[in-house]
């Protein structure tokens, strides 16, 4: 039986562009909750924007995992925080701004509240990333010496030179990883290396005391890989990347459609017979 449910939200829950969770998506957490299974979001966002991303209704993101699992939350108590190397992003933030594909490198606070800070020393960078947005709200020409653990790198190249930056990143850094966070967004998210939304799933496991056979995962995109890779319960969403649809175990419909929604009712209901959904076999 279903014990734990932890989806990705941009594109798996929540359509992109959506302005948060559907009514039905509210309801099915709720059903999960009666039922004492524990729900979370297991997002590269902060866990700042789930408020309006379900609503205002924190029972549902009491429990997840944030800034691509790095801060782990258990009934609303913080009980894992992976931090990033601050030396390495320093290095990281100087190649950057000496190179020429229009990256730069943001911060966030200890853990991933508030406006991202800009990191750089070249005043072009800046210009065109600050250009149509207000979603910076400072800059610092070095990296600070204190914990960061949300940074990731914003992008005003196309998805190709994207790519190219990604794969020379990973050469060059082997402190980190580096994954998209979607198909379709301008950035490159850091991890620290070997860390990853699976290590955050497997630490909620191990904490509630459940095999991984117990829990059920949902996701779409290549962040989302070593949360579906492995698991025995894994989902992925019909619009999902080709590289999470292999990944994952069972597949379900899209995300327009409210499929995540509807397979949260399913394990609901075979919570309460004591069985398994019928998705899932």
């Amino acid at each position: 039986m279903i014990k734990l449910v932890l989806t990705d939200l941009d594109d798996t829950l929540i359509p992109a562009g959506s302005d948060g969770a559907s009514e039905r998506a509210l309801q099915a957490i709720h059903a999960l909750l009666d039922q004492g299974i524990r729900f979370g979001p297991v997002s590269g966002r902060t866990p700042q924007a789930m408020g309006w991303m379900f609503g205002g209704d924190e029972a549902c993101y009491a429990t997840g995992a944030f800034v691509n699992g790095q801060v782990v939350r258990l009934d609303g108590e913080v009980i894992h925080v992976e931090a990033l190397d601050t030396r390495a992003l320093e290095r990281l933030r100087q190649h950057l701004d000496a190179g020429s594909f229009g990256a730069v490198l943001t911060l966030h606070d200890a853990l991933g509240d508030g406006s991202a800070t800009l990191a750089t020393a070249a005043p072009s960078q800046e210009d065109s990333l600050r250009k149509g947005t207000d979603s910076y709200e400072a800059t610092v020409d070095r990296v600070p010496n204190r914990p960061w653990v949300k940074s990731n790198i914003v992008c005003s190249c196309d998805r190709d030179h994207m790519v190219a930056l990604r794969d020379q990143l990973i050469d060059l850094f082997p402190e980190f990883d580096f994954v998209f966070p979607s198909a379709w967004a301008p950035y490159i998210d850091i991890l620290p290396k070997g860390y990853s939304k699976g290590s955050a799933v497997r630490i909620l496991a191990d904490r509630l005391g459940i095999s991984i056979d117990e829990v059920a995962t949902f996701g779409d995109s290549e962040n989302d890989l070593a949360m579906l890779d492995g698991f025995p319960n894994s989902v992925a969403v019909a619009n999902a990347t080709p590289e999470a649809s292999a990944a994952a175990r069972w597949r379900i419909g899209p995300t327009s459609k409210d499929a995540v929604a509807q397979a949260f009712e399913e394990i609901a209901a075979a919570a309460a017979e004591g069985g398994m959904p019928r998705f899932m076999s």
